[in-house]
């Protein structure tokens, strides 16, 4: 699934970033890399962009942006 598919609350694991040049140096430079644990937090009214708790800090992606980043569910008991 993409990171924009995951609900807001739940986490995931990114697996790959699909996005190439400026975006993807961003996102690596973010600390969105294999194997970063991120966290859904919310959406604005309209829906774009959404809030990601990244490795300790609050990051927001438009859904074009989030939809670029692979990433599998992950159940925290």
């Amino acid at each position: 699934m993409t990171l924009n598919q995951l609900p807001a609350g739940k986490l995931g694991v990114v697996l790959c970033i699909t996005a190439e040049g400026p975006i993807r140096r961003r996102m690596l430079d973010l600390g969105l890399v294999p194997g970063t644990i991120v966290k859904t937090l919310r959406s604005s009214p309209a829906g774009n962009p959404t809030a990601y708790l990244i490795r300790g800090s609050v990051i927001a992606f438009r859904s074009n942006t989030a939809n670029q980043v692979l990433i599998r569910t992950i159940h925290r008991r």
